[in-house]
Parts: C-alpha cells; structure tokens; sequence
C-alpha cells in the first residue's frame, strides 16, 4: 500500500474536524496542503513549506484558501530555499506584510486533488477512520499517520485511552470503506 502525502501529519491529528458545512461529500473535506514560515527579502515574497508530496505542486491545484475558507490566495511561486519555496501573493508588496502572513495555513478543497491510485490514500483520508479487529470490535480511531524512515506507521487512539503505533501493511492494516481492519498483535 502506498500513501500520498497530503496535510502535515501533526496539522491532520492536532486541527478538529476539516469538514465543512457543504452538502456535497467530495467537497466537504478540505486539506492543509502548506504554511507560510515567514518573508523573504523586503519586497513581499513569503517563504511556504509545502506538504505536497512533491513541493511543488501545493501551487498547481488553483487558489489556496486560509483556514476559515474566506481568503484565497493565488500563489505564485519564485524559487527554493533549504527545503521551502519562494512565492508571491497578490496584494503583498513590503515584508511588514509577508510577516504578517507567518503560520498562515493553506488549505484546499480535498475535491481539488487528483484521485489516488488503487492500493494508494492520502494521509488526509486515513485519519478519523475507525481502527477495528479482524473480529470487527473496535480498537479506536487513526489520529495521524507517522514515518521515521522504516515505512508508514498509522497512530491509533486506542479505546481504552492509550495511542499506539501500528505498521500501514498490507495484512497487518487493511482499509475497508471508512474503517480500517488492524491486525491487533502489531499494534505497540
């Protein structure tokens, strides 16, 4: 099974619900796609780090949106610099103004990424999914997906309160519709 990069891991666990009040499930969910860190230089430009799988790309899924969903901003990007992208906004010409763009996140309408492949999910479509037994009992909810260089791990809030780590392994952690079925004696 392969993961596509969505929102930041920590913004996906840590955010309440991303759902809004549309009707339309495909546009209900919106993704955290990137944040702004800061200025760069004195002429407008804002330092972005991307949470794309390929940085990039937070660029070309057409305008972002901050976290209310009532500005957008079209980005414009200008460069790279260690491991963050250049860009402009419109309507942000002085660095006083960039500034006060610093821990700005950008979201997008999850309607607004391509669709994954088969065996492939977005990290944004994995957390809030129910986590059962092969038996079907529950054993809690994914709050976030995790990798330290070993392969992807899922968190799960546990239903007796604990949160354990478990491999997202074919036959160890299975997505089924909206839960996904765990393989109990790999969670940590």
């Amino acid at each position: 099974m392969a993961l596509r990069k969505g929102p930041h891991l920590e913004e996906a666990a840590k955010q309440p619900s991303r759902r809004t009040h549309s009707a339309d499930p495909a546009e209900a969910w919106r993704v955290c796609v990137g944040v702004v860190t800061g200025p760069q230089g004195v002429q407008g430009a804002v330092r972005i780090k991307s949470f794309t799988e390929i940085p990039e790309d937070v660029a070309g899924y057409g305008p972002l949106e901050d976290e209310t969903g009532r500005r957008q901003f079209d980005l414009h990007l200008c460069g790279v610099a260690k491991g963050v992208l250049i860009a402009r906004l419109p309507g942000i010409e002085d660095r006083d103004q960039a500034e006060a763009l610093r821990g700005l996140r950008l979201y997008l309408p999850r309607s607004a990424l391509p669709q994954p492949e088969a065996e492939e999910y977005y990290h944004a479509d994995l957390i809030g999914l129910s986590a059962v037994d092969r038996d079907g009992s529950p054993v809690g909810v994914v709050t976030g997906v995790e990798n330290y260089g070993a392969g992807d791990l899922l968190e799960i809030a546990r239903e007796d309160g604990r949160t354990g780590l478990i491999p997202f392994k074919k036959d160890i952690a299975d997505v089924n519709l909206d839960r996904i079925i765990l393989d109990p004696q790999y969670l940590t």
